[in-house]
């Protein structure tokens, strides 16, 4: 029983110190507050314990941290992968337009296209009334066979002219001679009738000798002067060599007036230069045609890109490098490329209105470059692609 006694007494002893700590702290509770109460009659602020603020935590500084660290390394990451990239927004589809305009004026008698169909190179687009023209040519060959008939005619007399004039020429030498030969008779029967006796002539005889002598003086001026006419032979050759060519310019004239009448006459039918798709018809069945007006226009399947890069863009691009592009209209259609050229001069440049720089009042402006840009695969089969479609290429620098 003496082991249970001391059990009991121990378990008593702890109970009691138990109680008195628990006292204790009441006691230090009271005294605080009393304290407290104190100093709050006293006028002072009460100020609580430092050790009772609880730390802050550094869960949020932490989180920033990590966040900035993947800002800063994703930012890395994509200066990294687009650091040889050069792109810009504007740009776009680009591509040949080719006008479609008569030669010559007349009615529409027929009509062989449609809105946006698809045309072969040499189809038939519009046939212009062509009677007119062909009425032109018919008389225009006519003229033609006439020049080539007053040739012909310019070239036997050519022909005779080698012949004929030298004939006339010693003719007229011959015909000279005997008028000098007659002279020379008429003198010497004028001397003769008034060297003899008066009285062994008579008057007639006298007057006789005398006309003849003067009718024979005449005869060899006249010989003279046909004579001299008939000289000209080379220049009268020549005056029918030169009615030869003429008539020859002639005939080269009435030739390309029946080939400018046969031109007029094809131009009567329009026909397709290219092939392509027929754009902006404003033409109709009927319609009276004058030369020069626009009829529609052929956009040809050949398609390019043609992007306005800036100038602090152009350091490091070059005819060759690779290009994406992303077109606006399709946003799953991306077309591979590459820079084919880049034109030498800033769009401003060979605008209608130059900017003029030489002023007191100078703005400095990033000037644009076009850069044309070759499309070499992924264009659709089933559809084109039109002219004029915003894209987005994307350059890589070697």
């Amino acid at each position: 029983m003496p082991e249970a006694d001391e059990s009991s007494d121990r378990g008593d002893t702890a109970d009691r110190s138990r109680d008195d700590t628990r006292g204790a702290r009441r006691d230090d509770s009271n005294g605080n507050q009393n304290d407290d109460e104190h100093h709050d009659t006293d006028g002072s602020k009460g100020r609580s314990d430092p050790t009772d603020v609880k730390p802050r935590s550094k869960k949020p500084l932490i989180v920033l941290a990590v966040v900035i660290v993947l800002l800063a390394v994703a930012a890395f990451v994509w200066w990294f992968m687009t650091r040889n990239q050069e792109s810009t927004d504007d740009a776009y589809t680009d591509g040949n337009a080719i006008m479609i305009a008569p030669k010559v004026a007349g009615y529409v008698v027929k009509l062989g296209v449609n809105d946006n169909v698809y045309v072969h190179k040499g189809d038939l687009l519009v046939e212009i009334d062509r009677r007119e023209y062909q009425a032109q040519l018919d008389a225009a060959r006519a003229q033609l066979g006439l020049a080539t008939a007053q040739w012909q005619t310019a070239q036997v007399q050519l022909d005779i002219a080698r012949v004929r004039y030298p004939a006339e020429y010693r003719q007229a030498q011959a015909q000279t001679a005997s008028a000098r030969a007659q002279l020379r008779q008429a003198q010497a029967s004028y001397e003769r009738e008034h060297g003899v006796d008066a009285r062994a002539t008579s008057q007639q005889n006298i007057d006789a000798a005398d006309a003849k002598a003067a009718s024979a003086r005449a005869s060899v001026k006249q010989a003279d002067a046909q004579l001299a006419t008939a000289s000209l032979v080379q220049q009268q050759i020549r005056q029918a060599v030169a009615a030869v060519e003429e008539r020859r310019q002639q005939v080269d004239q009435a030739r390309a007036q029946v080939e400018q009448a046969e031109l007029n006459l094809s131009w009567c039918d329009v026909r397709a230069p290219s092939d392509g798709w027929i754009t902006r018809r404003n033409v109709q069945l009927g319609t009276y045609l004058q030369p020069g007006a626009s009829l529609f226009s052929i956009v040809t399947p050949q398609v390019w890109i043609t992007a306005n890069y800036k100038e602090s863009q152009l350091g490091e691009m070059r005819p060759g490098d690779k290009v994406t592009i992303d077109v606006d209209a399709y946003p799953k259609l991306t077309l591979h490329g590459h820079v084919d050229s880049i034109q030498q001069g800033s769009g401003s440049r060979f605008s209608a209105f130059p900017a003029e720089n030489a002023t007191g009042n100078f703005v400095k402006i990033v000037q644009r470059v076009p850069v044309k840009i070759v499309i070499d695969s992924g264009l659709p089969t089933d559809h084109p692609l039109p002219l004029g479609l915003s894209v987005e290429p994307t350059v890589y620098l070697k």
